[in-house]
């Protein structure tokens, strides 16, 4: 089996370079019940299913899904790997012209975008039970009512920590609160040796994938419920973005944006001694020579005693409208989202599954670093899968910036948050 440390680094550049791209689904929707689609017939699988996938995932499927033509040996599947800097335009373009292939793996910003363009199958109904998926993923596959696909592969956030700068500083427990993580940070500074007690985004494209998490704990939303209208401008949003101001005004985290590869490097020697990522990150800072033992990870801490809430990402899988072969399309996409596959391609790839029982057994289930992603992506959200999420994600990006580094009020940044997000409208 390969380990987690040694495919996290294998999959380190493919985090860094797709994430913003494979990011998103929705933090709140409709309660009601999810249309779906006509139901997939019994019986194998026939015909060609050819199949889009991005980076590395899209230079594995090919062998990976000789399993699924064992068992249905009428099958073919034909994977082509699409670079994920050329595949959202790819993907409109196919959508446009009604040339697609079968089933792609979309970056769940997408969601939104492809399925109001009516590019995408509504789900069929009972392929899969979206109780087997982890809640935040699998909003991220539902757009005004309707679920458009399956989430294949997750990531989530977690805090990083240099544990013997903790023990220095007198923590043998990570914070539970925010209250404590902003004392935290200051004794890895004040008592640990750390330059900057931690090192959170001041602005900059997706510093919302870390300062977003702060307004969910807070029970903040993003849009109303059936998200046809942008909902920023809550004081509970205000609330969590002076919090997060506060860390650059004390002098605990930097405001200027970090060169690639400083953030590493500065965990290492002791520059940061904490930060905020997902599952690469392990595999980067032991490469800059941080040793297992001089650092831990742990869930985010809530405002109060409840868990902190984090940010979900990942990759979901969809069928286009026009596929030659939905049916059996569907089938892949449904022995994918196996728990056993699942497994399978966690051992292949080391994409953490997007199916919660897939953790219940082997490395999964036994390592103490994976299970605290495991236990945050119990308490992770996405925001809405709705067609303008990346541009209103930029207008956020913009003035929590402008809010660190003291160019606005936090209370004029949400308003203009606000303002610029009913302008843009969510698109549904």
């Amino acid at each position: 089996m390969t380990s987690f440390r040694s495919t996290a680094r294998a999959g380190a550049a493919l985090g860094l370079a797709s994430l913003a791209l494979v990011a998103c689904g929705r933090d709140s929707g409709g309660d009601g019940p999810v249309e779906q689609g006509e139901a997939v017939g019994d019986g194998p699988a026939t015909g060609t299913i050819e199949v889009w996938a991005m980076g590395t995932e899209g230079e594995v499927l090919g062998d990976f899904a000789t399993a699924f033509t064992e068992d249905n040996p009428d099958a073919e599947v034909e994977v082509t790997a699409v670079p994920w800097e050329s595949a959202h335009e790819k993907i409109a373009n196919a959508i446009a012209a009604g040339e697609t292939p079968d089933v792609t793996l979309v970056g769940t910003t997408w969601m939104g975008e492809f399925a109001e363009a009516g590019g995408l199958d509504p789900l069929p109904e009972d392929l899969v039970s979206s109780s087997d998926f982890f809640e935040g993923a699998w909003g991220s596959t539902e757009v005004g009512g309707t679920s458009y696909g399956v989430p294949w592969y997750v990531e989530t956030r977690v805090l990083y920590y240099r544990k013997d700068l903790a023990e220095k500083a007198g923590w043998d427990q990570p914070p539970a609160t925010w209250d404590e993580l902003k004392q935290f940070a200051l004794d890895l500074q004040d008592k640990g040796g750390a330059e900057y007690g931690i090192q959170l985004p001041a602005g900059g494209t997706g510093s919302w994938q870390t300062m977003l998490p702060f307004a969910w704990s807070n029970g903040a939303g993003v849009t109303n419920d059936d998200g046809t209208e942008y909902t920023l401008d809550s004081p509970e949003m205000t609330e969590a973005l002076e919090y997060y101001k506060g860390y650059f005004d004390e002098g605990i985290s930097p405001t200027r944006l970090l060169d690639a590869g400083e953030l590493e490097s500065g965990f290492a020697d002791g520059t940061y001694g904490s930060f905020i990522s997902g599952p690469w990150h392990t595999g980067l800072v032991e490469d800059q020579g941080v040793d297992e033992d001089q650092y831990a990870v742990a869930v985010l801490p809530g405002k109060d005693s409840a868990p902190g809430t984090s940010f979900v990402g990942g990759g979901d899988l969809a069928v286009f409208a026009d596929s030659d072969n939905k049916e059996s399309a569907w089938k892949l996409v449904q022995w994918l989202a196996d728990p056993e596959t699942q497994q399978d391609f966690y051992d292949e790839m080391g994409d953490l599954p997007a199916v919660s029982s897939a953790w219940d057994s082997g490395e999964l289930a036994e390592d103490p670093q994976l299970s605290v992603f495991g236990d945050q992506l119990d308490n992770a959200l996405a925001p809405p899968a709705v067609p303008t999420w990346e541009e209103v994600a930029t207008v956020i990006d913009s003035e929590v910036e402008k809010a660190t580094k003291g160019d606005t009020s936090v209370e004029d940044a949400v308003a203009e948050m606000q303002r610029q997000a009913a302008q843009i409208g969510t698109g549904l």
